[in-house]
């Protein structure tokens, strides 16, 4: 599965899922912030699993859109 990649101004969060246990999927944003000479990595993780790959991408991509609504650039 693809990987979805957002920007707002100097962020990038990038959706992803991984395998959980049980089968189940969980989606992950990896948020990065170029400051020019540095960069800055966070990590964020959906609280709940999904039984399949597109739900729990669609909640990672929904987490990412969330999360660069809230920056002020």
């Amino acid at each position: 599965m693809d990987d979805t990649t957002y920007t707002k101004g100097i962020y990038t969060a990038t959706a992803t899922v991984c395998p959980a246990d049980g089968g189940q999927f969980q989606g992950m944003v990896a948020l990065v912030c170029d400051h020019g000479d540095a960069l800055e990595n966070l990590i964020y993780t959906v609280e709940a699993t999904a039984g399949t790959e597109e739900e729990a991408l669609d909640e990672a991509k929904e987490l990412a859109q969330r999360i660069l609504g809230e920056i002020e650039l």
